[in-house]
């Protein structure tokens, strides 16, 4: 018995840090949501989808462009890890790819911002090298550098745990591919990812969730419509103090996820029984 309520006792912050800043305002967001007025009905919900139905698309096709884009990256930089016969290479790749793991996404969004735009850093350094004219130069300030800053930022967390998974694998099965003739292409697709999907599903389903919920990127890149839920849900506080359809939003995105989240839940569960 003591031993359970010392348990008990050690979780306890936790569960209550828990309980305070995630349960509490999730419950608050989903009651907001549903009230209009002083009454419950679905209005919120309405306003919604009449102001911002396009901006609900927007979001799903760049947050899955963008998933789609860190797979293939992710699983190319750690076939090269595991597959690279340049040491050199692989040294400088394995040190080199890690670094946007460690830049929060408000820095991200500011140095993407001032590297494509028009005349930013990419351009100048295009028309420098006398590969574009002044005319020809051409900003990326809109949804593909959205992608661009997503797919930089969550690609080396990702690879960092497909990399982690592939290293882990039993190489007899690839030195014997290797010695059947197998090109490095067909090994990775044929041998090496089928063994480390799960790992693979598990990382896109996070980084997924991640850029659901950023902020700072479509505000500093995007300053056009549409743009994704994140920035209208900051435009409806702090422009018109409607937390009303913010918190229904809020709600829709969390729905979007949902999905996603419970394909996580179950191969976490799968991989644990």
């Amino acid at each position: 018995m003591k031993q359970r309520l010392l348990a008990v006792l050690l979780v306890l912050p936790a569960l209550a840090m828990i309980i305070v800043f995630f349960i509490v305002p999730l419950l608050a967001s989903i009651i907001g949501a549903f009230e209009v007025e002083g009454a419950f009905g679905l209005g919120n919900f309405s306003k919604s989808f009449e102001l911002y139905s396009s901006d609900m698309i927007f979001t799903a096709l760049i947050v899955s462009a963008s998933t789609l884009l860190i797979g293939v990256f992710s699983i190319a930089i750690g076939g090269y890890l595991t597959l690279g016969e340049n040491p050199l290479a692989v040294a400088v790749l394995r040190w080199l790819y890690r670094w946007p793991m460690f830049i929060p996404f408000i820095v991200v969004g500011q140095i993407l911002r001032t590297f494509l735009a028009k005349n930013g850093l990419m351009n100048n350094i295009l028309v420098s090298a006398g590969l574009l004219t002044p005319l020809q130069t051409v900003g990326f300030l809109d949804w593909r550098g959205i992608v661009i800053a997503f797919v930089w930022k969550q690609t080396p967390f990702v690879t960092l745990l497909v990399s982690g998974a592939m290293a882990s694998l039993d190489r007899g099965t690839i030195e014997a591919a290797r010695n059947l003739g197998a090109s490095r292409l067909r090994i990775l697709v044929e041998i090496i990812v089928p063994q480390v999907a799960p790992t693979i599903l598990v990382g896109l389903i996070l980084s997924f969730v991640t850029m659901m919920s950023v902020l700072s990127v479509p505000l500093m890149i995007n300053a056009q419509s549409p743009t994704m839920l994140t920035a209208d849900i900051a435009f409806r506080i702090n422009a018109h103090g409607d937390y009303g359809v913010a918190n229904a939003l809020g709600l829709i995105s969390l729905v979007m996820t949902a999905g996603v989240a419970f394909l996580y839940l179950r191969q976490t569960v799968k991989e644990r029984s």
